[in-house]
């Protein structure tokens, strides 16, 4: 599956930066009630004349979705809708308002995803309503360490193939994922770039995926979930990645621990 980077609508602060348009395989539907805190974030479309996906996010809140700083760029919270308890796009839709956008402060527009604190969070107009379609996601504490080779899951509605965007009923996809050390994948991010010396996996970044399991164009913003302690918790959001797919270039996620305590400030504070 791939990136929720943008599929349309380029402009400022588009997540297609850094994500080539290249699918892969691995992925197959989401069968009903298994991610039920799977969001969609929409644009408008003024060609399409509706409300497009754009990119993924989770729902950390009764409140509030947990989705990628850079899915949102400069815009303004009017320029948004969110759909939750969806599993195939469109089908029908039911999209709430964003009356709120927090980027991480630490984000640089300039820099986009691969400069790191690649996290926002929107405050939808009113609660959701949880059903067995509709649940919040559970953080992980600060503290946990994802151990390497870990099997995680990652979904979404970007691409499902090289250059294959997900085709009507656009159903939710799931990809399972190893996690890779971050050691690792750094050696392998700069054995493809130029600057081999500079440190491109930060540690606020976490890497998974392998030859053909990944997320890629479309997936942005949405969370990569490992169990622990029988219980799903949300360790990544899909941020960045040069080949959907590729065997030594896994996906890059933001690494939730890093900013579960900036998250608890407005999901957990009194009047949020």
């Amino acid at each position: 599956m791939l990136w929720l980077l943008f599929l349309t609508l380029p402009g400022p602060g588009d997540p297609n930066l850094g994500r080539e348009q290249r699918g892969t395989v691995g992925v197959h539907d989401v069968p009903p009630g298994r991610w039920p805190w799977q969001a969609s974030l929409r644009r408008h479309s003024k060609e399409r004349e509706q409300w497009e996906h754009v990119c993924g996010g989770s729902l950390v809140h009764l409140q509030w979705v947990l989705t990628a700083a850079h899915c949102i760029g400069r815009r303004q919270a009017s320029a948004f809708r969110v759909q939750v308890g969806q599993l195939r796009l469109y089908d029908p839709d039911r999209l709430m308002k964003v009356t709120e956008i927090i980027p991480h402060p630490d984000y640089n527009h300039l820099l986009s995803a691969k400069g790191g604190a690649d996290i926002a969070l929107l405050r939808l107009e009113a609660p959701v309503t949880l059903s067995p379609h509709i649940q919040v996601v559970s953080l992980p504490p600060a503290s946990l360490r994802v151990p390497e080779k870990k099997m995680c899951w990652v979904t979404g509605w970007g691409d499902v193939r090289l250059g294959g965007p997900l085709r009507p009923p656009h159903h939710l996809q799931e990809a399972e994922v190893p996690v890779m050390g971050n050691e690792v994948c750094n050696r392998h991010y700069q054995n493809s770039s130029a600057d081999a010396a500079r440190q491109i996996i930060k540690d606020d970044m976490l890497c998974a995926g392998s030859e053909g399991r990944d997320s890629c164009q479309g997936d942005s913003g949405g969370p990569l979930v490992c169990s622990w302690n029988d219980t799903w918790v949300q360790v990544g959001i899909v941020s960045w990645g040069d080949i959907c797919g590729h065997r030594d270039l896994p996906g890059v996620y933001t690494r939730v621990t890093s900013y579960v305590s900036w998250i608890h400030q407005y999901v957990l504070s009194p009047g949020h």
